[in-house]
């Protein structure tokens, strides 16, 4: 296949560039797989034939945390202690290779045309050179920072994680509280107006995640919404409320003072029902008057302020109170800087309190962590309510386990720094479909800044050194230009296996030993996002940016954003001009592929058969890509079994239009074209179509609508060549002469429709096409004078003016003529059950209309001297004629009538046995049979043949 497809592109003269999103070199492929690789590929394809030079460089993602366990899973206990960091990049470096080959073997299957020979691998020490560059130049120009911040942080896989590695499964429960954080000073803007309440007055706050009450630095509220302080009295709590947050509510309440609460005025009546209490509005603020308050921390008791958050705060919910943690969540660190809060996260990497959680310490805050503070609010009566609440929450994508917010130490690209520069880069880039726009939009204009740096061993290092005493990082421009050159050479290893000196640029070597190597390494999407500097920017034959991106709609979070994001920072400009995004595969019903539902569509069966071949029986790779293109990929596609019959169907029935075309072409060769001025109406006609449709097919190519190709492919080459044009040409083909004008006339349209046909669905069926070509039974000659070996050295179908010439009259006879065709056969039809007739060729039809001009065109098409414009020819009757009249006689006559409206003309039909004899050589009648001596059983025509070219009999195939 590549010697094909190098020939193709010999002379191309415009290059043409989709860089391939790496998949990740870990597994077996699905159907999603197929879904990508075949749209790039009949992208590929369409542009190869469109004469532009092709340089497909398929890609692998090859670092990260999956591989990494993939390892570690196959390897024993024991063996996993004696494993050093440089033995577990060997094997999973080993692992991904595997992968990769195992991958390319089944996307070469799909048919998938690519540089197989020079892939690019995230782990190829070229590509990862490029990716420390990227870094570099992104820390040089102060995008890159270490900052303690929160982060989503996976116990599961003890390691920081992106938004694009996270998940949102739905039925997620979480243990929701209201809580009391008791007031103990008020802001001096309130002076003494709070004093009344102040011995028993408390704020109430509402948060999913009790495990971080712990690390509570402070309670915001919104400065422009009113809130309220109430008075509380527990009469509703025995009516109302259940066995244990009854209990509950009266505990929280209870004691001789009377009980204050501060909420969002708006929830009082809402917070009434759902608590069972009556609550008494006593006093209203605004929020921006709470500011400054300070209130006990109900576990360790500190005294924390009352501060102004953002908008975030609403009275959709909660309280309108927010309890914040800036160790474990964005906004609330936002406040926290803004308010100089400590950044408090008292939980280790593997998800339990540490120390600093005091008598917590060691449980899961996921678990018995989460459980044990709820009851120590309980006990200290600080607790209001308890209850399960679903709602969306943050998984980690491998380990399918919820993850945390959680503070530590990471290297940040700050996303601020170029965030409008991206937004502007995104509304020049063309989207695929439009909608994609705004969603890449939004999530990049309300991203957080980009933590880049993981905890794990099996990836690209950030290079940086840190001084053992101070904690200082060491990283400039001498540095990471000495780091990338020693990884080009030797690839990241070197950084676990070398040692500190030979890491180090020479003039730091003297002080090797006051450094150490940090352990942290690069997010996976900043190595896949790094791909347009490593690949676009190093392969020869490829060019920056690139013309097209294409991957699934979560990419808009993941690799599109990432390669946005590195090269507006280092380049100023999107690495792509144009993005297409699909969406997922479905089973039939809709619903999402499982192991466990047993709807998982394998691409592999569908192309090679499943174990029992009559169940899942092996369609070849072609019928999926016909599915592929049938389906439109910018919402979320289906396949089953059902759809895959009808996909197979759909394509033995075009395969049988190719054989039917080559099959009649077999005595054809070029210098028997006819001219186009001297063909017959009707082929001038069919060449009409056929322009029209290879005109309007390659316009959906230019829009990436490939459903739109497989509607007209299947409506016009399965439905409307077959019932009209190879129907009515069957008599031309199979009774005329060899070499008669009408036959050779009908062959110059129908090698027309075989080589435009052939070529316009080599993108979408390659073996299809290719074979196709490969039998043709003429030689295609390029107007360079070379020949065509193969389908795609003979390009797109040349546009020809002449075929589109047909003026708006004849388009129109022909509409009309195709309508009468049909309506005459509804009466042929009830003609054949009533047995006045078996084939339509048994059959006269007269036809009447008190339209002149109309009549007279029928008229004329009755005594064509072109036979293949005849009338009858057209009905596949043995007769047609035209009455002047309609007499009252004449319709009592003919056994079978009917009537239509043709564009505002009424046209009278009538169904008649044939006048004269059956022809036993072309079974048409004719009054003439029997007249000749030599051939009694033979028509004019007939005889007039036999006389020229004895031929065997061979009767037409009638309606």
């Amino acid at each position: 296949m590549k010697t094909r497809f190098s020939r193709g592109l010999l002379s191309a003269t415009m290059g043409f560039v989709l860089h391939d999103g790496p998949p990740y070199a870990n597994g077996d492929l699905h159907m999603g797989h197929a879904l990508n690789k075949i749209l790039k590929d009949i992208i590929n394809r369409y542009k190869l034939l469109q004469n532009y030079k092709v340089h497909y460089i398929p890609g692998w993602d090859c670092h990260g945390l999956p591989i990494e366990l993939k390892v570690l899973q196959s390897l024993e206990k024991d063996a996993r202690k004696d494993l050093t960091p440089i033995k577990l990049r060997e094997k999973a470096a080993k692992f991904a290779k595997s992968t990769v080959k195992t991958q390319m073997m089944s996307f070469k299957r799909y048919g998938v045309w690519a540089d197989w020979s020079n892939p690019y691998l995230t782990l190829d020490p070229e590509y990862e050179a490029s990716q420390i560059e990227v870094f570099g130049q992104m820390a040089l120009q102060g995008y890159i920072y270490r900052g303690r911040k929160p982060v989503h942080w996976s116990p599961s896989s003890r390691t920081a994680l992106a938004e694009a590695e996270l998940e949102y499964p739905e039925g997620h429960v979480s243990k929701s509280i209201y809580a009391m954080f008791k007031l103990v000073n008020t802001s001096p803007s309130l002076d003494s107006s709070l004093d009344e309440f102040l011995s028993n007055l408390s704020l109430v706050i509402w948060t999913t995640t009790p495990w971080t009450v712990p690390a509570n630095a402070a309670v915001a509220v919104n400065g422009k919404l009113q809130y309220a302080i109430v008075e509380v009295h527990s009469q509703l709590a025995d009516a109302s409320q259940p066995g244990d947050k009854k209990r509950r509510l009266g505990d929280a309440v209870k004691g001789e003072k009377k009980a204050f609460f501060i909420v969002a005025l708006d929830l009082v009546p809402a917070l009434q029902t759902k608590w069972g209490l009556n609550l008494f509005v006593k006093k209203v603020l605004f929020g921006s008057d709470l500011e400054n308050c300070r209130y006990i921390h109900p576990i360790d008791k500190r005294e924390c302020p009352v501060v102004i958050g953002g908008d975030y705060i609403t009275t959709e919910s909660g309280t309108g109170l927010v309890h914040t943690a800036p160790g474990h969540g964005q906004e609330d660190y936002v406040t926290g800087i803004k308010y100089g809060l400590p950044i408090l996260s008292p939980v280790g990497d593997d998800g339990k309190f540490t120390e600093e959680a005091g008598e917590f310490s060691g449980l899961d805050v996921l678990g018995d962590g989460n459980i044990a503070v709820v009851n120590y609010l309980n006990k200290h009566l600080a607790l209001v309510m308890d209850e399960p609440y679903q709602h969306k929450y943050p998984y980690d994508w491998r380990t399918k386990q919820p993850t945390i917010f959680r503070a530590t130490e990471q290297w940040f690209a700050s996303v601020e720094g170029f965030r409008k520069a991206a937004m502007e880069a995104i509304a020049h880039v063309k989207w695929v479909p439009p909608q994609a726009e705004n969603r890449i939009s939004s999530m990049t204009s309300g991203r957080s800044d980009w933590c880049i740096s993981r905890q794990r061993t099996w990836g690209v290092p950030i290079p940086v050194f840190y001084h053992k005493d101070t904690k200082e990082p060491l990283m400039n421009e001498e540095t990471i230009s000495h780091i990338k050159s020693i990884i080009a050479k030797k690839g990241s290893d070197a950084w676990w296996y070398m040692k500190i000196e030979d890491l180090l640029p020479e003039r730091y070597r003297g002080e090797a030993s006051s450094y150490e190597k940090g352990t942290d390494t690069m997010d996976v999407w900043f190595d896949s996002g790094s791909s347009w500097a490593a690949v676009l920017g190093k392969r020869h034959g490829l060019h920056f940016p690139a013309d097209l991106y294409l991957e699934g709609t979560d990419q808009h979070r993941g690799w599109f954003q990432s390669s946005l994001l590195t090269s507006i920072a280092t380049k100023g400009r999107a690495p792509y001009i144009g993005v297409i995004t699909h969406g997922f595969v479905l089973d039939e019903r809709g619903l999402k592929m499982s192991k466990s539902l047993g709807n998982v569509v394998n691409p592999y069966t569908v192309i090679e058969g499943g174990k029992n071949q009559k169940e899942a029986p092996g369609y070849g790779a072609d019928v999926l890509r016909l599915w592929v293109s049938s389906v439109d990929y910018s919402g979320d596609v289906m396949i089953g079994p059902q759809v895959l019959r009808q996909m197979s169907d759909i394509y033995r029935k075009l395969r049988g239009t190719l054989r039917y075309l080559l099959g009649n072409l077999h005595d054809w060769r070029g210098d028997d074209s006819i001219p186009y001025n001297d063909l017959p109406r009707i082929d001038q006609h069919a060449l009409f179509q056929l322009e029209n449709v290879v005109k309007n097919i390659k316009e959906s190519y230019e829009n990436y609508q490939f459903f739109k190709i497989f509607q007209i492919i299947q409506r016009f080459v399965i439905v409307d060549l077959s019932n009209f044009y190879f129907d009515v040409a069957k008599d031309r083909l199979y009774v005329g002469g060899t070499g008669s004008f009408t036959r050779r006339s009908c062959q110059t349209v129908l090698a027309a429709h075989l080589l435009s046909i052939a070529r316009v669905i080599a993108p979408i069926l390659p073996h299809l096409a290719e074979d196709v070509w490969q039998n043709l039974p003429f030689q295609y000659t390029l107007e360079d004078g070379s020949t065509a070996r193969f389908v795609f050295d003979a390009r797109w179908p040349p546009s020809n003016e002449e075929l589109l010439s047909l003026s708006p009259d004849e388009i129109n006879f022909w509409g009309i003529i195709l309508e009468l065709r049909t309506e005459v056969n509804k009466v042929l039809e009830i003609a054949r059950g009533g047995k006045l007739i078996g084939s339509s060729l048994d059959a006269k039809v007269s036809l009447y209309t008190s339209d002149k001009n109309l009549a007279s065109q029928l008229y004329n098409m009755c005594i064509a001297t072109n036979d293949a414009d005849s009338l009858h020819r057209i009905f596949i009757t043995s007769q047609a004629e035209i009455l002047n009249s309609l007499e009252d006689e004449l319709v009592a006559s003919v056994p079978y009538t009917g009537e239509c409206e043709l564009q505002g003309n009424k046209v009278w039909i009538g169904v008649s046995r044939a006048d004269g004899s059956k022809c036993e050589r072309c079974w048409n009648y004719s009054p003439l049979v029997g007249s000749f001596s030599d051939h009694p059983t033979l028509c004019q025509r007939c005889h007039g043949v036999v006389g020229v070219q004895p031929l065997p009999a061979a009767a037409a195939v009638a309606g």
